[in-house]
This record gives structure tokens, C-alpha cells and sequence, in this order.
């Protein structure tokens, strides 16, 4: 969780101890430290300090300069971080997002902002707490809120410290016809703000105990009587089983899609010793970090997705080629197998000619100058008219020699 100290108390702690050690108590890198340190005017020991001093040499500490004209931030917010190991990307921007947060003064005065100003006016405006006690607006320019009444102040705390705080963190809260937002570097990550509640067993009040004595007496009458008055005996009165108390305890939770193999930080709670006021810096640190890690996914999406495309292309190209290669082949077969035919046509005229002279008769003859057809036919098909007439009309050899190709569906 975020720690708030002043410039004292940060000037005190790097004097106390070497940033190596301070740093490592920050989860932050030395490196990280140094720039805080030199964001908000802190001097800090020079390199071989600590060295004289260990050996027992004198040392000087460099005074605590005072707040540099127009510095705005009189407290240094080191947000929370993160010990586990994480992608290099995400670590490099919560460090940098840290660094920024430093700045936030978390109690400021927050100026007034439409989504804000909408989301309140919306829970002020909604219909009655449901049986859980929580009222639940969404919508149009307003963040998907579920709290009790007794929790609008805060949610009104809470939001408007994140759009204030954010404009350090170039962090936006904004909203469209789909509701509330937090932007980041190109990146959307919505949001909504719940309370959680308890619940056990309804204990019946006083009014109740008295519906029922009421019922039950009733009852004995219509029994006694019998016939119509038990028939008309009004319904056992009903109360609910459980009864629900809200517990003040609020979180904010931030919508993003499946990560592949991250799992940054999306839920802010209460916790014991601070709430959800005082995170400021560790939910617009966290955007940072969830920012940056969709992006990352979805990039890697788009390069897997891209890669996938490519290899169907190549599939789909290949099979293409041999489509066509195939089509030429058969039409090259066809081509010579009419060839071979025309040569024994040839053959065949050529004897009975030979044979039977220029004037052949009967049913030799009839058949002769039905070949002679069959032949001049053959012959005019096979000239490169011809061929490029059939070409034309098989759609082979040109542009559309991928007539009829039927590419494969994708994934298969």
C-alpha cells in the first residue's frame, strides 16, 4: 500500500541508512530512489560516504534545502510495489509510474469533474437500496457504482482524487455511452466501485411477532368455525430469511480481457489501516501497469493472429499453385493425346488413299470425307487461333487460370 512521508522524514531515512537498503524496503530499484529524492530537492549521500563513516572518519550530512518556489508537493507518496517477478515492460513502467506518483498530494482539494458530478447525482437520484441496503447506477457518463447511501461521500472522495491525482500520472478519468473510464496511453480500462455487505439469519421485529400472533389467532378462530372462514383465511405472513447490513467496505475493480501469462494487479480494497482515499497513487500506478500489459497482449495477439493469417496465405497460396498446375497439366495431356489422334488420323487417310485413289465410294468413301472433316476440324483447333480460342474459353493460361479453386476454411 502507499506510504505518505514528508521531505523531512524522507531527508532523515537516506541519511540513516545506504539507498542500496532504503531502496530494497521501497521495493524500488536505487536508481528509482535517487530520482525521488532528486524530484523533490533532497540531497542524499555522495558516493564513499557511507565508506568514511564506516571506518570512522568524520562525516557531514548536505542540509535539507528548503521547497523550491512553485513546488507544489510538501509530502512524497511512495506507492506500493510489487515482489514478484514481472515482464521487463511492466516493471520498467511501475517504476516510472512510481516515480510520478511521488508527487500526488493525496489529501489535496479536489476540483469538481463531470463524471464525478454525474455518477453522484445519479446514486443521489436512484431508485431505493436494493434488500442488500446498495443503490446501482451505471450508464451513460457515470461510473458503475454499488454502494449504500451512507457510502456516497466517499465515492465521491474516492473518484474525484483519481481525476485529480491523474492529470500527474497522465491518467483521465472520461466517459462515453458505455460509462466511466480510465485512459492511459492510448489505452481504455474501465472501471466500477462496489460494497461489499454481510448477512445472517432475520430476526423478526416487534411488528412482525405482532402479524403473526395476529395470524395465528386468526387461525384458532377459523378452525373453530370451520367451513368458509377457514377458506378465507388471509395468507401466513411472509418475512425475508436473511438480513443484509452493508459493511462500508468499498473496491474498486478494473475490466480488462484474459492476459496471457500476467496477471497484474485489478482490485483495490479496504484494508484495515487505509482505505481506498488514501490508494490513489496504487490504483493510477496499477492503470499504468495494466495499461501497458494489454497492450502487450494485444500485440501479441495481433503478431500471433498475423502469423496465423500468413501461414493460411502461404497454405492457401500453395494450394492455388497446384490447382493450377494441375489444370495445365491436363490440358498439356489432352493437348498431346489430340495430337497422337490427329498423327493416326493422318495415318489412317493417307492409306485408304493410297489405296483406294482420289475417288473413293460407298461407305469406305462416306466415311473418308467424314474424317476429312474430322481431320480439317482437328488441325484448326490445334493452330495457335485455335488454342487461344480454347484457352479463353477453359480459362487457362491467363489471369484466371485459378478457375474453380476452392480455398480451404480457415483452421483447417
Amino acid at each position: 500500500m502507499s506510504r505518505t512521508f514528508t521531505r523531512e522524514e524522507i531527508y532523515e531515512l537516506v541519511w540513516s541508512r545506504p539507498m542500496t537498503q532504503l531502496a530494497k524496503e521501497f521495493a524500488l530499484s536505487d536508481v528509482a530512489l535517487h530520482k525521488i529524492c532528486r524530484k523533490h530537492g533532497i540531497p542524499n549521500p555522495p558516493l564513499g560516504w557511507w565508506a568514511r563513516k564506516a571506518a570512522g572518519k568524520p562525516v557531514k550530512r548536505t542540509p535539507l534545502p528548503g521547497l523550491r518556489s512553485g513546488a507544489r508537493a510538501r509530502t512524497i507518496t511512495i506507492a506500493e510495489g510489487h515482489l514478484k517477478p514481472e515482464p521487463e515492460a511492466m516493471a520498467a513502467v511501475r517504476e516510472k509510474a512510481r516515480l510520478l506518483a511521488s508527487s500526488i498530494e493525496v489529501e489535496a482539494k479536489t476540483p469538481s469533474h463531470a463524471v464525478v458530478t454525474e455518477t453522484l447525482r445519479a446514486l443521489r437520484n436512484a431508485a431505493p437500496p436494493t434488500p442488500q441496503g446498495l443503490v446501482s447506477v451505471s450508464g451513460p457518463g457515470r461510473v458503475e457504482t454499488e454502494v449504500s447511501p451512507g457510502s456516497f461521500d466517499r465515492v465521491e472522495l474516492i473518484l474525484g482524487r483519481l481525476a485529480a491525482a491523474g492529470a500527474t500520472l497522465d491518467v483521465e478519468l472520461a466517459a462515453d455511452e458505455s460509462g466511466a473510464f480510465l485512459k492511459h496511453d492510448g489505452e481504455t480500462i474501465r472501471f466500477s466501485i462496489s460494497e461489499s455487505y454481510r448477512r445472517h439469519k432475520h430476526a423478526p421485529t416487534e411488528i412482525e411477532q405482532a402479524q403473526l400472533k395476529a395470524w395465528e389467532k386468526k387461525h384458532e378462530k377459523a378452525l373453530r368455525r370451520g367451513g368458509w372462514d377457514v377458506v378465507m383465511l388471509p395468507d401466513l405472513p411472509r418475512f425475508p430469511e436473511w438480513d443484509y447490513v452493508p459493511t462500508g467496505q468499498l473496491s474498486i475493480e478494473m475490466q480488462a480481457p484474459h492476459l496471457y501469462g500476467v496477471s497484474p494487479r485489478r482490485s483495490f480494497r479496504d484494508a484495515k489501516i487505509q482505505r481506498l482515499e488514501k490508494m490513489t497513487g496504487d490504483i493510477l500506478v496499477g492503470v499504468h501497469v495494466l495499461a501497458v500489459a494489454v497492450r502487450e497482449d494485444r500485440l501479441r495477439r495481433e503478431a500471433a493472429d498475423k502469423q496465423r493469417r500468413e501461414a493460411e496465405e502461404r497454405r492457401e497460396r500453395a494450394l492455388r499453385e497446384r490447382h493450377v498446375r494441375e489444370r495445365r497439366n491436363a490440358a498439356l495431356d489432352h493437348l498431346l493425346q489430340e495430337i497422337g489422334e490427329l498423327d493416326r488420323l493422318r495415318r489412317l487417310m493417307t492409306a485408304l488413299y493410297g489405296e483406294l485413289g482420289n475417288r473413293p465410294s460407298g461407305r469406305v468413301g462416306e466415311f473418308m470425307a467424314f474424317a476429312e472433316l474430322r481431320l480439317h476440324e482437328s488441325e484448326q483447333a490445334l493452330r495457335a487461333t485455335g488454342l487461344s480460342s480454347r484457352f479463353e474459353n477453359e480459362r487457362l493460361f491467363g489471369d484466371d487460370d485459378d478457375y474453380d479453386f476452392r480455398p480451404p476454411a480457415l483452421g483447417h
